[in-house]
């Protein structure tokens, strides 16, 4: 599941790198850069149609240890991501503090925090930067970041848009940006359930049902094949292919890596592994299919079905069959990560017996071809005047859930507003 921290990895309390384009602000530079107040948005822009508030979804992180423990109560009393039935409000609080010290540790062993927070608003900031430029008639774009688990929450980012002039009476438009390039329920769904929520708790009792002076949503739910994603894993990939000896780099095995789901969510008919396929294969075809390659997920938990192979025992087998020269490519992330530093590097890789020469594609972070893309998505959805995909409207064939129903149509909705 794209940039994500791993959710289901927790349950069991298992669970950076720029392209050499871009020379990236150290983090303190760019905490200083982030701190800086920004003036409120007015609504008498330039653009005749701004400004427009850019607001990238995803599951957040810890910025540090001693955040841990409420990153993990929040995430252990979500339903649509773990789901625990009515002991939900029991179990949570009790997972949550029984895995607090072996994932504080974890965390420790990456630095001391997770730095999705710090690449998130780094991305969505220089996405808005482009989009002034190639979109003027949306602008000024606004960046914003909304975790699920993490600060800042859903809450606190609607607050801010309230702060900065959207809402309240004022109306302005909003694009919600999942940073989950392929959909599922429990990443997508559950983020946009959450800011449906908020809508409904913070404007829904003030507007008419017109929706009159209330923040006009669109949603970037999915988009799991676009050309500049695609280009921007190949070009990972490709560097570090080069890092072999020429004469073995043909050989070399490239394993897609994405979180894995429970068959039981899979069989309910979630889009999710078909998506992260697509990813994969139109990112061979890119690459000309140099090399052979398989696609893999990691973070199974517990002792029911998951969607396999897993990564681990997928680099300990062909490790046994005489293949030592693997890379490893996180595909449905855009960040770095525990998923990334912690679980693949430290122990996918590290515990392997072969850190020469199997090896790890750097995460999207800072490139700019990526970035650049997340501009061209986010251009092409607002010109395009749809409220969402299609796609977001289909419910799961066995879905029961009533906010998902909700929620759905609410976005879908929206389109009269654009």
């Amino acid at each position: 599941m794209s940039s994500r921290i791993s959710a289901q990895k927790l349950l069991h309390g298992v669970s950076g790198n720029s392209t050499s384009r871009l020379v990236l602000p150290t983090l303190s530079h760019l905490s200083r850069q982030f701190a800086t107040p920004v003036p409120p948005v007015t609504q008498n822009a330039t653009g005749s149609k701004g400004p427009t508030a850019m607001v990238f979804l995803n599951m957040g992180g810890p910025s540090k240890t001693d955040d841990v423990g409420d990153f993990l109560s929040r995430l252990f009393s979500d339903g649509d991501l773990i789901p625990l039935g009515r002991l939900q409000g029991y179990l949570g609080p009790l997972l949550s503090k029984r895995r607090t010290p072996m994932i504080k540790k974890q965390y420790a062993a990456i630095g001391g925090g997770s730095p999705i927070r710090k690449w998130s608003e780094y991305q969505c900031a220089e996405m808005c930067k482009i989009l002034d430029s190639i979109s003027p008639e949306t602008a000024p774009h606004k960046p914003y970041v909304a975790f699920r688990y993490a600060n800042p929450l859903t809450e606190e980012m609607y607050a801010q848009l309230f702060a900065d002039g959207f809402g309240n009476g004022k109306g302005g438009r909003a694009v919600a940006f999942t940073q989950y390039p392929q959909y599922s329920c429990s990443t997508t769904g559950s983020s946009l359930n959450e800011l449906w929520k908020w809508r409904q708790r913070l404007e829904g009792k003030k507007v008419d049902e017109t929706g009159a002076g209330a923040i006009n949503w669109s949603v970037i739910d999915r988009w799991p094949a676009h050309s500049g994603l695609v280009e921007a894993f190949a070009q990972n990939i490709e560097a570090k292919l080069v890092e072999y000896p020429e004469e073995r780099r043909k050989d070399v095995i490239l394993l897609f890596s994405a979180h894995s789901l429970p068959m039981s969510v899979v069989n309910r008919g979630d889009p999710y592994p078909a998506e992260v396929a697509a990813t994969v294969y139109a990112v061979m075809k890119r690459l000309n299919f140099s090399n052979q390659y398989r696609l893999c997920w990691q973070s199974q938990v517990g002792p029911s079905a998951w969607l396999g192979p897993q990564t681990a025992t997928t680099v300990e087998q062909y490790v046994a069959k005489g293949q030592k020269d693997m890379v490893l490519i996180p595909i449905a992330f855009t960040s770095d990560h525990i998923e990334t530093l912690y679980e693949l590097d430290h122990e996918v890789i590290g515990e392997s017996g072969h850190t020469d020469t199997i090896k790890r594609a750097d995460s999207l972070n800072g490139s700019p071809v990526f970035i650049e893309a997340l501009a061209d998505i986010a251009k092409t959805h607002m010109s395009s005047g749809m409220a969402c995909s299609k796609q977001m409207g289909l419910r799961c064939p066995s879905c029961k859930s009533e906010r998902c129903l909700e929620s759905k149509k609410f976005f879908a909705g929206q389109q009269a507003n654009l």
